[in-house]
């Protein structure tokens, strides 16, 4: 999933517009933090495992990021992963509360997933978001791995979570819970979308709401 933009028909010309936006903000990001941690292209892709190609690529916006890609740069340049998120409208920011309009957004549109935070921007111990994973949606073709936990519930449709190489093919109403540190991915092998509840608590060195 890292770094293809696939398509199986033509797109409107707003659709267009608006991956390619959300592809330039989020390569924008990656490179302003990059350059703020004082990282080359070549530490980040130490840090990473990912390559040097695919990193420029990201910050020039010629590829999407998966889930797992994110989370591995997340770590690299150590923010939390709502640094990527879509900023919500500062007049309908709370503190402790999140408005169900407010909800800041990553559309990772080559991996077929919407990511919506359910936890403010403000310092805490957990991450809260619902999923949206249209059909054929991954969170990546490896298996990820660091500190914490991990946890959710299927509000609908499936889920195939994948546990140490393991699948676990998860229906509406079912839930789980594991250490992040256990070899994880996960996708949605069906013909319908589905959407998840994910809980996740912050590694010791993440900053918080990240």
């Amino acid at each position: 999933m890292d770094g293809r933009s696939e398509t199986n028909g033509p797109k409107d010309a707003p659709a267009i517009e608006a991956d390619d936006a959300v592809d330039q903000r989020l390569g924008e990001t990656v490179r302003l933090l990059r350059q703020r941690a004082g990282l080359s292209i070549q530490d980040v892709a130490n840090k990473t495992g990912l390559s040097n190609g695919m990193i420029s690529q990201l910050e020039r916006a010629r590829a999407m990021p998966s889930i797992r890609t994110l989370r591995l740069l997340s770590i690299a340049l150590d923010v939390p992963i709502s640094y990527f998120f879509e900023t919500s409208d500062p007049a309908d920011v709370q503190r402790y509360i999140v408005r169900k309009n407010s909800r800041r957004l990553l559309r990772l549109t080559a991996s077929g997933v919407v990511k919506e935070a359910l936890t403010p921007a403000d310092n805490g111990q957990l991450e809260l978001y619902e999923l949206t994973l249209n059909p054929g949606a991954s969170s990546g073709t490896d298996f990820l791995q660091h500190t914490g936990e991990k946890a959710g519930y299927i509000l609908s449709g499936s889920l195939r979570l994948w546990l140490d190489h393991q699948a676990h093919l998860l229906e509406a109403g079912d839930s789980f819970r594991f250490p992040s540190v256990v070899p994880h991915m996960f996708d949605n092998p069906t013909q319908q979308a589905a959407r998840v509840i994910w809980v996740t608590t912050l590694r010791q060195t993440d900053s918080p709401a990240g």
